[in-house]
């Protein structure tokens, strides 16, 4: 048994389905105007949109652009219910500008970052269009247009809920290109972490979740994130600490993105560098944060780790070395600049 347990100690979960971004019906040029141009002054004058619910929708069109969400061929009915911008089971008309939004159409992939080939990590109206409202703290202008019929959109919205992670804001059911109301973040691509931040900067922060779950260490979990919007596994963990994007990346792109770490030597090891079994799967793979040798024969060191059965952790270990585990790899974070 591996030393940081065989229990999920690593990875982020990929959903079975994840070539099935949506499906919808396309809509015709005078259903689009009426939704895209009058409901929102409907909306703001707090009126009903009820009987704007009642339009045929238009014939049939093709897939989203090569570049952008891809959508697999098929129907789907465009309810009305998901077109009508009320909140669920209210019956009141939401006003634009807050971080709660309808969605329409089904199958729409969230992504782990703000990167449309990046992993899935769940997915938005999964059963019946229109389904699932999404809130979302910030959103990020990635500088790469997604478009489905004549709605197009180069910003992914970063939600809190249903589900945590990125969703492109072609599948938020409102006229605009982005969400109103809701900070942007970045620009022109997806934000890397930037050269420089400090070693000992990064071990603080790896320390802070020792404590943070009123006194005690966060729990481990793949599925859940925490109240910083890092996601509660060792990947989740490593990338809280590093600073970058939340949910954080995966055990497999912290290793393999040359814009967070590149390979270096056991012997070259510096507090903050990282030891990663990127090879295995997601009940082996792992990531810690190298803190200090613990003697000069260089036989054990110390490590922050976020580790199945237990969490957040600082301890011993011999992952990487001679008479350890041999999976493990080090690398260093660009960020340091060295």
């Amino acid at each position: 048994m591996y030393e940081h347990s065989s229990t999920h100690p690593a990875d982020t979960t990929t959903p079975a389905d994840q070539t099935a971004l949506m499906t919808r019906h396309p809509q015709s040029p005078f259903r689009r105007t009426v939704w895209r141009t009058v409901l929102p002054a409907v909306a703001a004058a707090g009126l009903s949109v009820a009987g704007f619910t009642g339009f045929a929708h238009g014939s049939e069109v093709g897939s989203a652009a090569a570049d952008g969400h891809s959508a697999t061929a098929g129907k789907l009915s465009h309810a009305s219910s998901a077109r009508t911008v009320r909140a669920a089971g209210t019956g009141s008309v939401r006003q634009a500008g807050t971080a709660d939004f309808p969605t329409w159409g089904t199958r729409w992939v969230v992504h782990a970052t703000a990167d449309s080939d990046s992993p899935a990590v769940g997915m938005i109206n999964k059963t019946a269009p229109g389904q699932d409202r999404i809130t979302a703290d910030y959103q990020i202008d990635t500088g790469r247009k997604v478009c489905e019929g004549s709605s197009c959109s180069t910003f992914m919205a970063h939600l809190t809920g249903p589900v945590s992670g990125f969703l492109s804001v072609v599948a938020v059911d409102i006229p605009q290109d982005r969400l109103p109301g809701v900070p942007v973040q970045g620009g022109g691509g997806q934000p890397q972490p930037q050269p420089g931040g400090s070693r000992e900067e990064m071990l603080n922060r790896a320390a802070t979740w020792l404590t943070a779950n009123n006194g005690a260490q966060v729990p481990y979990s793949q599925a859940k994130v925490w109240k910083d919007g890092y996601r509660q596994d060792c990947s989740g963990y490593v990338s809280m600490a590093l600073g970058l994007p939340t949910p954080g990346t995966n055990t497999v792109g912290l290793a393999t993105n040359r814009g967070i770490t590149r390979p270096i030597s056991v012997g070259e090891l510096r507090p903050g560098d990282l030891l990663i079994d990127a090879s295995g799967d997601n009940n082996t793979r792992h990531v810690v944060i190298f803190e200090k040798w613990n003697n000069d024969a260089h036989s054990s060191y110390t490590a922050y780790e976020q580790r199945g059965d237990h969490g957040t952790d600082h301890r011993t270990l011999t992952y990487g070395l001679p008479g350890g585990d041999a999976e493990f790899k080090p690398y260093r974070p660009v960020k340091f600049g060295d």
